[in-house]
């Protein structure tokens, strides 16, 4: 086939997916059930009978995907959120994820007869959540910032042990050396950090400092950056997936030129390896053959929503503060996704006896568990009594850096709902150093007086040194939330 036939196929299977994003998010699913629909739409099964059953290349593609993902979720994630919740995040990640895999390996044994190493394979392969499921789903609930940011923060860290341990099982036929084993994870999760973190501070303290000749540069730099943490990871036998959620995280948080930019660029490749990874696994899998497996993937399933994922939960977030909602909230929340299909795919290449079905099996899981829990997160946060009113009054900012002032722009959308509705613009009582220049209102601008009140659906345009961004950034988004008595009511904006 000639590349002008592929280019047009390619391009028509990326416009169809974009459509199906907007399907899906209408209907509240992720977004990876409309993309593992195409993938089996034109698979063997399909009208065009396209037949693949490459594991070792879909495990390759597969996991340079979720190395992109994970850097998409890393630069886009907001620290300010996230930070509270990492130790909980921490323990939800490692100690929970063993949990999880015992008592699912323990069903599995007992329930569908699997051997013991199968058993923990198929375990191991569905204890991780997903990055692309979480962030596609959660980032459109109002929850509690510290809820979000436990899960956010989870799915990032939650795939660099499991990968340790689907490895070991599928390459060893024997039972591996359990302290030999724990060691190996606590190497390799410290090291990837610390590697994280090193090539995050210095790309960013390089390009806070070096001036390249277009803006289009500064994105390609950090996603490279990230990416490549992965390899420098892999190279000293450390968590490639952590270094490069970590590197990741870093630069997204760090004051570097062009963020708007950097984190449009980011998700528009997260998008990508999104669409290309699910539509590939949708290919890999056989449709005839997904049917003899839904009841074990049911059985299965259930465990692991029901059972595995609250007990993990319950007990790992143990001195965390958690509310009784919010470690139910976070039992539900668990989405799987694309991690543990490409998981699925390592024992198929190391030709582990059982592989296929249990192949067959994650993916079913992955669909049915993902369709039952997407929709129904709204329902799960109100029956938690975890809906804030904070998130729907939150701001989207973005800054456009204006390097040679020592000043940024920040653009200010005002939610409808938001409490600066009627505030008038000396009322704000901005920091010095930070200005309102510009009112966007029902398509025309103008430049707004200290009487001029705000109203829901205006977009400001507000100067301010960098001294005073912080602060100005504090005021607005307290206002947001408390009105403009926000401070007597101990808001901080923070």
């Amino acid at each position: 086939m000639h590349l002008d036939i592929w280019l047009l196929l390619g391009a028509s299977l990326v416009l169809c997916a974009i459509v199906a994003v907007r399907l899906s998010h209408r209907a509240g699913l992720p977004t990876l059930l409309a993309y593992m629909g195409i993938g089996l739409f034109i698979g063997e099964g399909g009208p065009f009978h396209i037949n693949f059953d490459n594991a070792e290349l879909a495990e390759t593609l597969g996991l340079a995907a979720l190395v992109l993902i994970l850097a998409e979720g890393g630069v886009t994630t907001n620290w300010r959120h996230v930070r509270p919740a990492v130790p909980a995040a921490i323990a939800v990640s490692t100690i929970g994820t063993l949990i999880s895999i015992v008592v699912v390996a323990a069903a599995a044994t007992v329930l569908l007869g699997m051997d013991w190493r199968l058993s923990f394979l198929l375990a191991a392969v569905l204890a991780p959540t997903d990055a692309a499921a979480v962030f596609s789903v959660l980032r459109r609930l109002p929850l509690p910032s510290r809820l979000t940011g436990l899960l956010e923060a989870e799915s990032g860290f939650n795939d660099a042990p499991v990968v340790i341990v689907v490895i070991t099982l599928s390459m060893h036929a024997g039972m591996p050396n359990l302290v030999e084993l724990v060691a190996l994870m606590v190497y390799e999760l410290v090291a990837g950090a610390l590697v994280g973190i090193a090539i995050g501070w210095l790309g960013a303290a390089a390009l806070r400092r070096m001036a390249l000749p277009a803006s289009g540069l500064y994105p390609i730099a950090v996603l490279s950056l990230a990416v490549g943490s992965y390899g420098a990871a892999a190279l000293l036998h450390a968590s490639g997936f952590l270094a490069v959620y970590v590197s990741a995280l870093v630069l997204g948080n760090s004051k570097l030129p062009h963020r708007p930019a950097t984190r449009g660029f980011a998700e528009g490749i997260g998008w990508l390896a999104q669409i290309g990874v699910f539509v590939l696994l949708g290919l890999l899998a056989s449709p005839s053959e997904l049917p003899d497996h839904l009841l074990p993937a049911l059985i299965i399933g259930s465990i692991l929503l029901l059972v595995a994922r609250p007990l993990s939960v319950l007990l790992s977030t143990v001195g965390f503060g958690l509310s009784l909602g919010e470690k139910m909230f976070a039992s539900w929340a668990g989405l799987r996704g694309a991690v543990p299909i490409v998981l699925a795919t390592i024992p198929m290449v190391a030709e582990v006896p059982g592989s296929d079905e249990l192949f067959a099996i994650v993916f079913n899981i992955v669909v049915l568990f993902t369709a039952l829990q997407g929709p129904t997160l709204p329902l799960a946060a109100r029956l938690c009594r975890l809906e804030s009113d904070n998130g729907a009054r939150e701001l989207n900012v973005e800054a456009a850096p204006l390097e040679e002032l020592h000043a940024d722009l920040l653009e200010v959308r005002v939610p409808p709902d938001s409490r600066l509705n009627g505030v008038e613009i000396f009322e704000l009582r901005l920091p010095q150093g930070a200005s309102i220049t510009l009112v966007v209102r029902d398509g025309a601008s103008f430049v707004p007086e200290n009487t001029t009140s705000l109203r829901g659906g205006d977009t400001l345009l507000v100067v301010t040194t960098d001294q005073a961004r912080t602060a100005a950034e504090r005021r607005l988004r307290a206002v947001s939330r408390r009105g403009k008595l926000a401070g007597w009511f101990g808001e901080t904006g923070a």
